[in-house]
């Protein structure tokens, strides 16, 4: 699929992503892993009625995306965005957050393990209250 007519229309979303060496900066004294949030791109929903701008054919049907694909020109600002409203209480301490990269860390391993859980629930209370709205 080629994007760039759409890319070109697109307004730009001025969310500002952070340097990278200042968010590697915080993660010096610590023990830290990555978690990848490649596939939460599949869960930032586009509204309908933008749905019929991502519309592409193959041989069988035409479709269009429900779902951020990930290679939009805004999709890794939108997701940086999301990403830091969902974890606006762990971000800097135990966690930081780069594009689609979470990185839960602490002053040794054992922290740095249990800065995991913590990621993951923040994650699922969020998504259990969209689902009751």
């Amino acid at each position: 699929m080629d994007y760039r007519e759409l890319k070109k229309s697109t307004k730009k979303d001025l969310f500002p992503l952070p340097f990278i060496d200042k968010v590697l900066y915080g993660l010096v004294e610590n023990k830290f892993s990555f978690l990848d949030g490649f596939s939460s791109y599949n869960q930032i929903q586009i509204s309908s009625e933008d749905q019929d701008k991502t519309t592409f054919t193959c041989p069988w049907h035409t479709f269009s995306y429900s779902v951020l694909p990930s290679r939009l020109c805004d999709a890794p600002t939108t997701f940086q965005m999301v990403a830091l409203n969902i974890f606006v209480e762990l971000v800097h301490d135990p966690v930081e957050i780069y594009m689609d990269d979470l990185t839960p860390y602490g002053c040794d391993f054992l922290e740095a393990l249990i800065s995991q859980p913590l990621v993951l629930k923040e994650e699922m209370k969020k998504k259990r209250k969209k689902r009751q709205r």
